[in-house]
């Protein structure tokens, strides 16, 4: 069994936010995989699906992104999913729109999301990094940085060419979980570290 948690804040205020690309990737893998119905269990709303042959359990933590490992916690635990066996799918400011990193374990790197899974099962899970780029890469050359522009940017939503390259970039997400499962971690990293943001 596999658990694909997908990261993001409850709520109409959040949908579509840059902070809320783990749930629009999950919910791309629930309408491709024909999940049940996402019910409210351990603090999150959970789906099953099959996935290349492989069952999986589909996640929303509804706890807040700070909150995010209460919900994970318990459902590994009910279901005994093994560590080797978690997918979380997060934003990551330090990643262009579109890039795609995929990694086993490390430092949450600021990600409150992740510091709170760290902090309930450890760090030793399989990460998909969904690239949203950073404020600072859109500013004037030699501006200085806004006061809560980084906050603005994650929990604001995506607009224009970039709500394009959004959409691209969460159905590449989706494929990378599916490919993490059926093929591994290494050749998943040959695939989709090479992608272009935007690319095919």
């Amino acid at each position: 069994m596999w658990l694909i948690v997908g990261l993001g804040n409850p709520g109409r205020e959040y949908a579509g936010t840059r902070h809320n690309v783990g749930f629009l990737v999950v919910d791309v893998l629930a309408r491709r995989h024909g999940a049940s119905a996402f019910s409210s269990k351990f603090k999150a709303e959970l789906a099953q699906v099959k996935v290349r042959g492989l069952g999986a359990l589909l996640l929303k933590p509804q706890t807040f992104m700070n909150l995010s490992g209460q919900a994970v916690q318990p459902a590994m635990a009910f279901y005994k999913v093994a560590l080797e066996h978690i997918v979380v799918v997060h934003d990551d400011l330090d990643l262009e729109l579109g890039q795609i990193k995929l990694k086993r374990g490390g430092s949450a790197g600021g990600h409150n999301g992740l510091k709170s899974i760290d902090g309930q099962i450890g760090q030793n899970y399989l990460r998909v990094r969904a690239g949203i780029g950073h404020p600072r890469s859109k500013a004037p050359e030699g501006a200085a940085p806004r006061a809560g522009g980084v906050v603005g940017h994650v929990l604001g939503p995506f607009k224009g060419k970039d709500a394009e390259e959004a959409a691209i970039l969460v159905e590449h997400c989706a494929d990378a979980v599916e490919m993490l499962m059926s093929d591994g971690l290494e050749k998943a990293q040959l695939r989709f570290h090479s992608l272009k943001p935007g690319g095919a």
